[in-house]
């Protein structure tokens, strides 16, 4: 292997860490309304801010925008820079994208809590789990009126659906060799289990005011913390 097409593996896990980089919410403040989202509403770089401090519009904008970047970087980054790599490479850009999201490099590694972009990497890779963790969001959100307790149910559930659904490897990847590791034979499901502990240790915060009583509820004279 020639030492070019050895270094595109690592080319990519930089491609899905930048692109999931990309701060949306920040962009749509400055460029909407001139403000830095971090000193306005709860000071998260997610939509759900966005929605709060700019409105529906800009709210749903972002929110696509960052569940497209989890999406583009385990189905096209791959595309734009082939590279040689064992069949569950697209997790651990799936995971790059997540994290460049949560740390991005272009704000001082601070971003926003992972959500929307794990979405998008899921419906890459699990979709019938995504979907039905959507729906216990949903559920759990039409409960509670409260988005970070949508976000944490659904974060909790993805696991679980992983599982029923069989989704433990990427859509047409051969079974795991005898001996294989637990990780290596199910990255799928590793992947949304860390992801899922990621969700909920940035939203600690959240779930110190949803024990307290004072979370804010969407309609409830706030927009639901997250």
């Amino acid at each position: 292997m020639n030492p070019a097409a050895a270094a595109r593996p690592a080319l990519q896990v930089l491609a899905a860490y930048l692109l999931g980089g990309v701060p949306f919410a920040y962009l749509a403040g400055r460029l909407l309304r001139g403000l830095d989202l971090r000193r306005h509403g709860s000071g998260n770089l997610g939509a759900t801010n966005v929605f709060r401090v700019l409105g529906p519009g800009p709210g749903a904008a972002v929110l696509l925008a960052d569940t497209s970047k989890g999406l583009a970087a385990v189905l096209l980054v791959p595309r734009l820079i082939p590279a040689p790599a064992p069949e569950a490479w697209p997790c651990a850009l799936g995971l790059a994208a997540v994290l460049g999201h949560s740390f991005t490099p272009f704000l001082g590694f601070k971003g926003g809590k992972g959500v929307a972009t794990s979405l998008g990497v899921f419906l890459g890779l699990a979709p019938w789990a995504i979907l039905c963790s959507v729906a216990l969001f949903g559920l759990a959100f039409g409960l509670t009126r409260m988005v970070s307790a949508g976000s944490l149910a659904a974060a909790a559930g993805l696991p679980l659906f992983l599982v029923s659904f069989g989704e433990v490897r990427p859509w047409g990847a051969a079974p795991p060799a005898a001996g294989t590791g637990w990780i290596a034979g199910r990255p799928v499901l590793a992947l949304g289990m860390g992801l899922a502990a990621l969700v909920w240790l940035r939203h600690v915060p959240n779930i110190r005011r949803i024990l307290a009583g004072t979370e804010n509820r969407v309609g409830a004279g706030g927009g639901g913390r997250a």
